[in-house]
């Protein structure tokens, strides 16, 4: 299992002329210090008008500027929102295009459409259109990004022929991933040969199903683009220390925080009922094994000094997650020192846990394959895979 991070950017009250401005640098020191750590992929939202939630608007340029001061970290370009409304199709793949030419191919392409009001509204979008735009659009994206001579007739955009440009480093294109909160979505991520990118803050026993839907549908999909990627993330809080009980309670008040706010948000389906948007599914009942803490710090929450941390992914690794990304503040709920520490803390104490198992059968692998040359050689059979073979 890998590990990443996970922005919303979220600013909270009240403001000064310089609040954003440390929410975003504090950030850019985090994705600097996690690439350096180990972490394998950073991953931004895409949202307007979430005032305390989400500050983050532009997530292609904070990543591009990223980009410029890491070297292996991949940036996760996700979701963005797949709304000709809000962002035209063609101005989603030059965008995207450009982040990947910048970071030298660390692009991870997400995709969704938005599930508050206060966004769709504002750009005037009708929800129950929304997943039939994310699927035309995201269709499109690819094409844009594999063909010289894009032309689209669509429900939801028209198009006339043009080149695209430019195009992705990657080829044929990035990895594609689709936000996935609900059972339906996770079998249609899976139909599409995407990548499904859990972003709803549940337990793993919420997850488990999802991903054994997922896994199944993905077996015989025909990819929406020229790749298949099988990849399953899942998201949570986290903040590691050395001390549990304080841990908890630095950890627990930063997630309370972010609760707080996402709170006040205003969903679909309370204000719109519609076919295309259900009950969100980080507000129904977490389901929790006996023994565990109710409340931020629940079930499967990598919060806590090193072994509470391991314990708690754990549970997601025998889910079958590929990756758990991490929300790992809120606001300037914890001061930033402390938040590079828990980092620091983590890859160091809790990272090679779940690397150990991989290097252990990596190197039993190469010491068979040593063997069985050996025994060619001394047999004088020449090596696997060479002339005669």
């Amino acid at each position: 299992m890998k590990f990443g991070i996970f922005y919303e950017h979220s600013v909270l009250k009240p403001w000064d002329d310089r609040s954003e401005y440390r929410v975003l640098q504090q950030a850019v020191e985090q994705v600097v210090l996690a690439d350096q750590l180990g972490f394998d992929q950073v991953w931004e939202v895409e949202h307007h008008f979430l005032e305390e939630y989400s500050h983050s608007s532009a997530p292609e340029v904070f990543l591009s500027y990223c980009a410029a001061k890491t070297t292996n970290i991949r940036f996760g370009h996700g979701i963005a929102l797949m709304l000709p409304p809000i962002n035209h199709p063609a101005r989603v793949a030059e965008r995207a295009a450009t982040l990947d030419l910048l970071s030298g191919g660390r692009l991870e392409f997400g995709t969704g459409r938005s599930a508050t009001w206060t966004e769709l509204a504002a750009f005037g979008c009708e929800p129950d259109l929304t997943k039939e735009m994310w699927d035309e659009c995201t269709r499109a994206v690819v094409k844009m990004w594999t063909t010289d001579n894009f032309s689209w007739n669509g429900r939801h955009f028209k198009m006339p022929q043009r080149n695209v440009i430019p195009k992705p480093l990657q080829k044929p294109h990035p990895p594609l991933w689709v936000a996935v909160q609900s059972p339906e979505t996770a079998v249609q991520a899976g139909e599409r040969g995407m990548g499904m990118l859990g972003v709803t803050l549940g337990a793993p026993l919420d997850y488990q199903q999802m991903v054994r839907d997922y896994r199944r549908a993905v077996r015989t999909c025909e990819p929406i683009g020229e790749t298949v990627n099988e990849q399953v993330n899942g998201v949570a809080f986290m903040y590691c220390d050395e001390d549990d009980a304080r841990a908890k309670a630095i950890g627990g008040m930063a997630a309370l925080q972010f609760g707080v706010r996402a709170a006040h948000l205003v969903g679909v389906g309370g204000i719109y009922p519609s076919p295309a948007y259900h009950a969100h599914a980080s507000a129904a009942p977490l389901r929790n094994r006996p023994g565990d803490v109710v409340g931020p710090v629940r079930e499967g929450t990598p919060i806590g000094d090193p072994k509470a941390c391991i314990e708690a992914l754990k549970w997601w690794e025998e889910v079958g997650v590929d990756r758990m990304v991490f929300l790992i503040n809120t606001g300037e709920t914890i001061p930033q020192e402390q938040v590079l520490n828990s980092l620091r803390l983590f890859a160091r104490e809790v990272m090679p846990e779940f690397t150990r198992r991989e290097r252990a059968e990596a190197q039993k692998a190469a010491e068979a394959a040593a063997r069985e040359a050996a025994l060619r050689a001394a047999a004088g059979v020449p090596p696997s895979g060479g002339p005669g073979s």
